[in-house]
């Protein structure tokens, strides 16, 4: 019924959970040094004065992740089911936590935006 909106939901959480090993391009302090995963942060030396802050920021980044995917796997249960009004309601909160990092991880807006376009078609 919506194998469409399925195989993007499905895209998406494949993504999300692995938004921290699999990264996106983000620089840290005045010297604007690229640290694209929270591995590569991790094995920064110690005396990187960066270093916590880019951990901090690719752990928060997979904890992220991992809350909008699995709100994405509610989204996608409940879309299996035909209940596409309860899987908005998912995808909504999976864009809604995606936020702070949108501009890089660029996963679930466009997945939430296709389910109200089918919700608008259906209408």
């Amino acid at each position: 019924m919506y194998e469409d909106l399925i195989k993007k939901t499905e895209a998406a959480i494949e993504n999300s959970l692995h938004w921290a090993e699999r990264g996106w391009s983000v620089t840290f302090g005045p010297r604007q040094t690229e640290i694209n995963s929270l591995q590569a942060a991790e094995e920064l030396p110690e005396t990187f004065v960066y270093r916590m802050e880019a951990i901090n920021y690719w752990k928060q980044a997979r904890l992220t992740g991992h809350d909008a995917g699995v709100s994405g796997q509610k989204a996608l249960a409940s879309l299996k089911k035909g209940d596409l009004k309860d899987a908005e309601d998912h995808l909504y909160f999976s864009q809604y936590v995606e936020k702070p990092f949108a501009e890089f991880s660029k996963t679930w807006v466009m997945v939430h935006a296709a389910a109200k376009a089918e919700m608008a078609e259906a209408q």
